[in-house]
């Protein structure tokens, strides 16, 4: 790994030359302060990474220009026999690195492809399972200020109040109580893995579809880092960048047939595959991001490397030595621990709200995100927990023993929450300690 000076000044001079520069200046200007931003920062959000050059390359090409509306083979625009194969090329890849029988990589990003999966399997009003909000859970599993909420019945399931995890018990009681038509396996901030069979079982007894969301954890499960929903799941949705490190989009995976058909739909229907594909398009979406599946394209050759199984595994042991630190330091975490790429600081006994902490990370350095925490007393305006993650800094090249200082950069932090000494010293520490790794996708332009 290269790091000298020269390398180090080599992504501006890139970027320098680019005809972006002589074009428009000042968005240039604020290119480069991202560059900077990036290269002197410890990029802790558990939901962000770094994209390849070869990805961003794929991203930004001529793609852009295409407009393909349709599905290969029956597009409503001629001259799409290149971008019918690169979409299928794409199609193939997810299979093979999922086991699916069927996939689309035309959703425009995570919650696009969760929208289309509530209208290929429900109607409006049905009854949808999922992890609430403040306990982990994303937007669109069902609760109130998102289409998921609004349009269909909300039967949250919730934690084990003592081990902060799925109490797959009470949701099994719930489930049988309730009998909702989907149930959601994933979250947003949930630290643990998820028991597929489990939920599957559960998902048999009262007949539900089981749907998982695996945005955050996709690039895990092809490095066998955590279990594969495929074959559990009837469909799966999930974005296309976070760990698996492609571009900003989305997918969907699912079964070719409906093992709920003689139930749930009429004659014809039964083909869960084609009702996934008309609830992307046409039914929400109309063209689409051609670029972006070129970009995905190339991530999924990434992910097809013996590289990506050694990088997915490295995620979840410097999220275990992240945690291991900052328990050793005092802290308390959500669930006590993490088993992905993901931990949640519990400060409720801190004298600062999670928002407050974070905007004070930042200033020294270190991004994270405000999270709510179970039982979180505050606003989720402002919240009492901050979430790390472990995908970017891994994408660095660091490892356990990079955590351990990365977690004494954080008590500094938050043992002088009010000192801009403080927070001055360890900015200048953090991008010192930057400068000794490369970024994917800048350092190599």
């Amino acid at each position: 790994m290269e790091n000298s000076a020269a390398s180090a000044s080599a992504p501006l001079d890139t970027y320098g030359r680019s005809p972006l520069a002589a074009v428009d200046s000042r968005v240039h200007e604020v290119l480069l302060k991202q560059v900077r931003q990036e290269r002197t920062t410890l990029k802790l959000i558990a939901s962000e990474n770094f994209a390849s050059s070869a990805v961003l390359e794929a991203t930004g090409s001529i793609f852009t220009n295409k407009y393909a509306e349709g599905y290969p083979g029956a597009r409503y625009y001629t001259g799409n026999e290149i971008v019918d194969e690169l979409e299928n090329l794409a199609i193939e890849r997810l299979k093979a690195l999922f086991g699916c029988e069927h996939a689309n990589v035309q959703p425009y990003s995570g919650s696009p492809a969760n929208q289309a999966i509530y209208r290929a399997l429900l109607s409006p009003g049905d009854k949808v399972m999922g992890l609430p909000l403040p306990e982990g859970g994303h937007l669109t599993h069902g609760w109130s200020v998102n289409f998921s909420g609004s349009d269909y019945q909300r039967v949250p399931y919730g934690l084990h109040e003592n081990t902060q995890q799925i109490d797959y018990d009470r949701l099994r009681d719930t489930a049988n109580r309730e009998r909702p038509k989907l149930i959601w396996v994933g979250a947003t901030a949930y630290p643990r893995v998820f028991d597929y069979a489990a939920m599957a079982e559960i998902a048999l007894e009262v007949n539900s579809y089981l749907a998982a969301d695996i945005a955050h954890i996709s690039g895990l499960i092809v490095a066998g880092g955590h279990p594969n929903p495929v074959g559990h799941c009837d469909v799966v949705g999930s974005t296309s960048h976070k760990s698996i490190r492609g571009p900003r989009g989305g997918f969907i995976l699912s079964r070719n047939e409906d093992r709920h058909q003689a139930l749930h739909h009429p004659k014809n229907q039964h083909n869960l595959a084609k009702r996934i594909d008309r609830a992307v398009f046409p039914l929400l979406q109309g063209g689409p991001h051609i670029n972006i599946i070129a970009g995905l394209a190339v991530a999924l050759e990434e992910a097809s490397h013996p590289a990506l199984r050694v990088y997915g595994q490295q995620i979840v042991k410097n999220a275990k030595a992240l945690a291991q630190a900052l328990l050793e330091r005092g802290y308390e975490l959500v669930t006590g621990g993490t088993d992905n790429h993901m931990l949640i600081l519990d400060l409720r006994d801190r004298p600062l709200s999670g928002k407050a902490y974070a905007e004070r990370l930042a200033k020294a350095g270190i991004i994270t995100n405000f999270n709510m925490v179970p039982g979180d007393p505050r606003d989720p305006a402002v919240t009492s927990g901050i979430r790390l993650g472990t995908p970017a800094v891994t994408s660095k090249g660091m490892r356990q023993g990079e955590m351990v200082q990365i977690a004494a950069f954080i008590d500094l932090i938050c043992r002088e929450p009010a000192d801009p000494d403080v927070h001055a010293s360890v900015r200048k520490d953090v991008a010192d300690f930057c400068a000794a790794f490369d970024v994917p996708g800048i350092t190599d332009r």
